[in-house]
Parts: structure tokens; C-alpha cells; sequence
């Protein structure tokens, strides 16, 4: 079945946010919206469709065990539904992971959550992190989306 249709008739825009079974109070949900929407427009790749679903450790791992093979803890793990340059995936994300990360590096929570998920959106743009260099330059890419991170005051 081809995509194109879908894609065609897909309203745009449409960044959604989901805790699957842990709680988290994500702190302005509209400014985390506007700025990955503009993620990825700096990234010529328009937002169709683009789910973050918070979760535990062990969920996350699960998935990784039954859809990757790999039987590890990650930080984040993403499902594109679309060909590269149309987002329109799921980015599933440890919020234990995130946590941890968060406390080893010494970084606010939120800074690490949002490096998460751009890290996720730019693997939906066609970013990878295999090798070295990939790994350097998503980084490179998080490090100058990060700085452009401002939160709407309400």
C-alpha cells in the first residue's frame, strides 16, 4: 500500500504527546510543539504526523526486544511510518533513561528530555548514528537545535 495518499489528505502539523504507563507532567507542551515544528521545517521535512509516548525502562526495552532485536535499555527508540522527509512516525521515549542521562551528565531534566526528542525527530528527517561520524553529526545537529529552544511565557 503506498503512503502518498495518506500523505496527500494528511492534515499537517499534528505533534502529539502520550505517557503509556508512567506519569509525567510535561511542562509547556505549545512551546515543545512550535519549536519541533520549526525543528523541522529548518529541516525541510513538513510534520505530518508525530507522536512522542513517554515510558518506562522496562517498556521501552520490551520494544526494543520484540520490533529490534536488541535486548538493552535505550533512551529513545523511532518508528517512521513514511518515506525520509515526511514526518509521520512514533518516537518512543524512557523517561527513566532520560532521567538517568540527565543526572550522569548534570543537565536539567527538561534539557535532556528535549535532546531526546529532537534526537528522535531528526532520525524521522533521515538522520542516522551508526558510525561515528553520524553519531557527531546528529549531536552537532541537537547541540543547534537546543540553543533555539525558548519556551513561550503564558
Amino acid at each position: 500500500m503506498s503512503l502518498k495518499p495518506l500523505l496527500e489528505g494528511a492534515e499537517k502539523g499534528c505533534i502529539a504527546f502520550h505517557c503509556e504507563d508512567i506519569e509525567l507532567n510535561l511542562p509547556n507542551e505549545q512551546a515543545l510543539r512550535c519549536w519541533l515544528e520549526a525543528v523541522a521545517a529548518a529541516e525541510s521535512a513538513p510534520v505530518f504526523e508525530l507522536t512522542y509516548i513517554f515510558t518506562s525502562d522496562e517498556y521501552l526495552r520490551q520494544l526494543n526486544r520484540q520490533y529490534l532485536q536488541h535486548d538493552y535499555y535505550t533512551d529513545v527508540i523511532t518508528f517512521p511510518y513514511a518515506p525520509v522527509g515526511h514526518i509521520y512516525g512514533d518516537v518512543f521515549i524512557s523517561v527513566d533513561r532520560v532521567r538517568d542521562n540527565a543526572q550522569q551528565y548534570r543537565l536539567p531534566f527538561e534539557h535532556e528530555l528535549r535532546r531526546v526528542m529532537v534526537h528522535g525527530l531528526l532520525h524521522l528527517v533521515g538522520y542516522t548514528d551508526e558510525t561515528e561520524e553520524q553519531q557527531a553529526l546528529m549531536r552537532r545537529k541537537e547541540d543547534e537545535y537546543l540553543q533555539r529552544y525558548a519556551p513561550q511565557e503564558k
